[in-house]
This record gives structure tokens, C-alpha cells and sequence, in this order.
């Protein structure tokens, strides 16, 4: 059997090392090939930010790579999205024919009506947990702006030259800029 991983946090300061090792335990346990690993350091709140989900999708679908299994971590990997993005995801998979199996949500490996309530569920608790995180986050900014005067985002008269010239256009425009006429680059 031929199994995809897929791995996600929620921003670049974290690490998918926590997530691997159970999900290699799993398929070395189950006598499969892991062939290969998708990871991701970006929300699953917001829609068109998960570029390695989409792109293991799209392997899936143009017959690029054939996997009999996709493995997670946990569901909420995948999507804070909702009851309606979890079924949506899951038919996607499904069509492809590979089926998603969730290391912290055995019930995964299952199939029948049980099975569509808990990952409703599962989609449900999730997009709960992130809106209340969020709803913390918000608060807490609040208190701390009327209580002690912050400022959330970028300080009165704060510079960011030093990402400028890191990336992209920016890091290109900088590098002719300071390219002499006539001079190799």
C-alpha cells in the first residue's frame, strides 16, 4: 500500500516534527510505503492558504501519484472549516480513490453513517475551538489597548528595510539597482 502523508502547522515558528514520527509509526506498523510527505505551515482557518493540500489533491487527480491512503495527524489538520469542508475534502479523497486515516481519530479507518457523524463532529469541534481561540485573541488585544495604551501592528514611524530586500520583486529590484551598467550579474 502507498501512503501520502500530510502534515500541517499554523505558522512558520512551529514545527512538524511532532506530527511525523506517530504518523511513520502508524504505516511502518501497518507494513506500508510511505512515499511521500506533504507539510504545510499555514492556517487551515482561511481557504486558499493550504498550497501542499491543494497540491496533493491535484497528484491525486491528474493520476500523477496514486495513494491508497492519505495519513494525518488529526483531522483538524486538514480544515477548521467546517462540517460542509470536512465532507467536501473527504468526497474529494474519496474520488480519487484513497481513503484519509487519522492517527488521533481511529474511527477514520471505518465507513457507514457512524462514521459521517463523527467526522461532522470532529468538523464541528474544530471550527468551535479556532473561532473561540480567536475570540480570546481579539479580547485579550482589546483589554490591552484600553487598559494600557497598545498599539497592535506596526509602531508610529516603524521601517521594515531589512525583509525589502529578502524576496520576490524587491529583492530583484534591489540587485539592479545596485548593479553598475555593463557589469555581469
Amino acid at each position: 500500500m502507498r501512503v501520502a502523508a500530510y502534515l500541517r502547522v499554523s505558522t512558520s515558528d512551529q514545527s512538524v516534527d511532532n506530527q511525523l514520527p506517530a504518523i511513520e509509526q502508524l504505516v511502518k506498523d501497518r507494513g506500508w510505503e510511505l512515499a511521500e510527505v506533504y507539510a504545510e505551515h499555514e492556517s487551515a482557518w482561511r481557504s486558499g492558504h493550504q498550497y501542499e493540500l491543494k497540491h496533493l489533491l491535484d497528484d491525486l487527480r491528474s493520476g500523477k501519484h496514486k495513494y491508497d491512503y492519505v495519513v494525518v495527524w488529526s483531522l483538524d489538520r486538514l480544515t477548521r472549516e467546517g462540517i460542509a469542508k470536512i465532507f467536501d475534502l473527504m468526497h474529494s479523497f474519496k474520488t480519487c480513490g484513497c481513503q484519509v486515516i487519522s492517527v488521533k481519530e481511529p474511527w477514520t479507518e471505518t465507513s457507514g453513517i457512524m462514521t459521517d457523524l463523527l467526522y461532522a463532529v470532529s468538523a464541528w469541534v474544530a471550527e468551535f475551538e479556532s473561532s473561540r481561540r480567536s475570540e480570546r485573541i481579539q479580547a485579550g488585544i482589546k483589554r490591552k489597548t484600553e487598559r494600557e495604551g497598545y498599539r497592535p501592528g506596526r509602531q508610529k514611524g516603524a521601517k521594515d528595510r531589512g525583509k525589502r530586500d529578502r524576496t520576490g520583486y524587491l529583492l530583484r529590484y534591489a540587485k539592479k539597482k545596485r548593479t553598475p551598467v555593463g557589469a555581469s550579474k
